[in-house]
């Protein structure tokens, strides 16, 4: 894993089991951007001119350990949004939990970058975005990633590194996501906010854009969740608390990586949040790397507060007006596709995105 995670680590996929696409995932939709291997382990999400694509798990899991090995388009990705991620918005619409790994496309010469959050009992309001570029090429081969979620952690990983864990802290109220969800993939058009705030666009010139999926991992106890049952002698505790341990040398490697490759997080953005969210945990070396609007020093010029605040109000102003609601109403008409760019409206609407692009 280069230099930088030399030391060997013991992945927390690596002993589970594979599933076929056809045992445990739907497709979401765009059904003719959907292109499944002739084993059924492996799936490519396709974009063009038409539409984007994505699938969803068949079931439910109150909690569990939700993984999968992903290559990401290559070339010229201005504007993409690939998405791998949980949720329960098509069931709790007002409500919803969310875990959230968001692969964020580049122009040519220029790297993906990608983004952690978590919602729980639809606190939209109050985004935890970080986000992080990586230290291999996402284009070149297939990497694996995952989330587990527990009721007392939430640990994101790279490959076999953590790199980011949230405690479940009683100061996180319903924020905290605690109902049932479901594993989503996708891969669509964000032209509006996705590359230096929606100033480069998809160019279908290149089209189409590939997302590729294999190896994946659904590992937690399924559940009815209106009516809270689970799937008989089914241990959610069994199922993660395994999972949930992270060795001394994977805690080296999470250090290490947030160091060097995190270049936002909420919890050291003091103009969104002037007090710090309950459950973050204040680094002092990354206090020092950090400005107040969370993003890392670089230097030069910086605009003033009020500045800042009267272009993140523009910027939402106009997305209401001219959002991805308006601009993409064609291409987002299933049920499925109206459930995944809803989430995305609240969230550019608010006016977040500006704030660390």
């Amino acid at each position: 894993m280069q230099e930088l995670f030399a030391v060997s680590l013991q992945s927390p996929a690596e002993e589970l089991e594979t599933l076929e696409f056809n045992k445990a995932f739907a497709p979401l939709f765009g059904d003719a951007n959907i292109h499944r291997s002739d084993d059924d382990k492996s799936v490519n999400l396709h974009l063009n001119h038409y539409t984007g694509s994505g699938f969803k798990s068949s079931d439910l899991y109150n909690h569990g350990f939700f993984s999968a090995k992903i290559k990401l388009p290559s070339t010229y990705t201005a504007g993409i949004v690939v998405a791998f991620y949980t949720t329960n918005g098509d069931v709790f619409e007002k409500t919803h939990d969310e875990l959230d790994f968001e692969f964020l496309g580049n122009i040519k010469g220029k790297a993906w970058r990608f983004q952690t959050n978590l919602y729980g009992n639809g606190s939209t309001s109050r985004g935890r975005e970080e986000r992080y570029t990586l230290w291999f090429d996402p284009c070149r081969e297939f990497h694996r990633y995952s989330i587990l979620w527990t009721p007392d952690k939430i640990i994101f990983y790279i490959d076999d590194v953590p790199i980011r864990e949230i405690i479940h802290n009683e100061g996180m109220g319903g924020d905290y996501p605690s109902k049932p969800m479901s594993l989503y993939a996708t891969i669509w058009d964000a032209s509006d906010w996705a590359t230096s705030g929606g100033k480069y666009k998809v160019n279908y010139k290149y089209a189409p854009f590939v997302a590729e999926f294999t190896d994946l991992t659904l590992h937690g106890c399924s559940v009815d969740p209106l009516e809270e049952f689970t799937t008989p002698r089914c241990n959610e505790n069994d199922v993660t608390s395994t999972l949930a341990n992270v060795t001394p040398k994977q805690r080296m490697a999470m250090t290490k990586f947030r160091q060097r490759y995190m270049y936002y997080s909420y919890c050291y953005d003091t103009l969104r949040y002037p007090i710090a969210l309950p459950e973050c945990v204040i680094d002092p070396l990354l206090r020092v790397q950090f400005k107040d609007t969370g993003r890392l020093k670089f230097g030069g010029k910086r605009r003033s507060y009020s500045q800042r605040r009267s272009k993140i109000a523009r910027d939402g102003e106009q997305g209401r007006r001219n959002g991805p609601r308006a601009s993409h109403a064609r291409q987002w008409r299933t049920s499925g596709q109206v459930q995944a760019r809803r989430i995305q409206v609240a969230r550019y609407t608010n006016g977040i995105y500006d704030i660390y692009q």
